[in-house]
């Protein structure tokens, strides 16, 4: 059990100097498991649950949580029957983490995986709307009217699937680059779009999850965030919790 005062544990997270962080506890806006924190308040960084205006502050140092570059044929799960590579085997065997939702085996980029069970769900629940964002490299001449199709709606065997927002980025007479983002996240759901639409993806990668972009990861690779990093990521899900 570590304890610590409250300005000392959101310091040592990172995430701003111990003067800035009394002065956020003096302003009423830092609580502690729901109750308005205090000067002079102790905390138990594992187990005590800090937030700044309603937004977590991972002050934990057992949490951990990966960005990968997941590479094609890798399977976004923890074991494969089939004996696949996964993630998993991409990243320290120790402290134990899950991948934060899923990207298709035939596709590529960015993954989180964490043990930061409420950031899991927040990324991953519908109903925080965190978006991820998609290049899509397709067959034929796409148009805008494509984009506009793909914005209003595409209806699917399991209901409609929409993107937030999409725009084309280049087209050829036989191929385009589409950049998609989405918040629902549904089985092989953009491919299923596009290929519903004439236009099936002959490429797609992820290449951003709600304000994390990363361009310097190599296929497998993979960094540690830091809490600055989550803590945006925990900002950009919002503070409503899900429903019970």
């Amino acid at each position: 059990m570590t304890v610590q005062r409250l300005q000392k544990a959101i310091a040592n997270a990172g995430l701003m100097s111990r003067r800035a962080a009394e002065e956020l506890i003096a302003a009423g806006r830092v609580t502690i498991d729901g109750r308005v924190a205090i000067l002079g308040d102790r905390v138990e960084v594992d187990r005590h649950r800090v937030e700044v205006d309603g937004v977590p502050l991972p002050v934990s140092p057992s949490l951990v949580t990966y960005l990968i570059y997941k590479p094609i044929g890798v399977v976004s799960t923890a074991s494969d029957p089939e004996g696949r590579p996964t993630v998993i085997d991409l990243v320290p065997a120790e402290p134990r983490v899950v991948p934060v939702g899923r990207l298709d085996a035939d596709s590529e980029g960015l993954l989180l995986l964490s043990n930061d069970g409420e950031l899991v769900l927040r990324v991953t629940h519908p109903r925080f709307g965190m978006t991820k964002t998609y290049v899509a490299t397709v067959a034929g001449k796409p148009n805008a009217r494509l984009v506009r199709r793909l914005v209003a709606g595409v209806e699917l065997e399991d209901g409609v699937a929409k993107a937030r927002r999409a725009r084309l980025i280049q087209a050829t007479p036989d191929q385009g680059l589409i950049e998609l983002v989405m918040t629902e996240g549904r089985n092989r759901e953009i491919r299923r779009m596009l290929a519903l639409l004439g236009h099936p993806v002959q490429r797609l990668v992820r290449t951003a999850i709600g304000p994390l972009t990363e361009r310097n990861l190599g296929a497998g690779e993979w960094r540690r965030l830091d809490t600055g990093e989550v803590a945006a990521l925990y900002k950009a899900a919002g503070t409503q919790p899900p429903s019970s």
